[in-house]
């Protein structure tokens, strides 16, 4: 799979996904560079409920991070399995408008910070390239 359509999978499926991204979230082959993390949060009984942004566990099972840079994406990272749980969603996540590549918007939950992206990448041992 493309990273383009490996994000919009992750991005329009039906799992919990939190996006961290340096910039705003566009998927338009005319949109600049951006680094994008994706946190899956896992489902479980209590993945409704109990914190804002309807997310209550919270439990991150699955770390992906991609890089559009000169119009082209790349998948940069993924965390293996068991190393994802050391991830933590910020408190701070909200509702986030979302640009796909066919320009369709959608409304998701995540965050536009890029010291934040700056601090994932140093954990995943992907420098920045920006």
């Amino acid at each position: 799979m493309e990273p383009l359509e490996e994000i919009q999978s992750h991005l329009s499926g039906p799992a919990r996904a939190i996006v961290i991204a340096s910039g705003d979230v566009d998927l338009r082959p005319s949109s600049g560079d951006n680094r994008i993390f994706i946190l899956k949060i896992g489902e479980g009984s209590l993945a409704a409920g109990g914190r804002g942004g309807g997310f209550g566990e919270r439990k991150v099972t699955a770390v992906l991070f991609f890089e559009r840079k000169g119009g082209v994406w790349s998948k940069r990272f993924q965390a293996r399995e068991g190393d994802a749980a050391s991830y933590e969603v910020p408190y701070y996540v909200s509702r986030l408008p979302l640009t796909l590549a066919d320009g369709s918007e959608a409304m998701g939950y995540g965050v536009v910070d890029a010291q934040l992206v700056n601090e994932l990448e140093r954990k995943a041992g992907t420098p920045s390239s920006a």
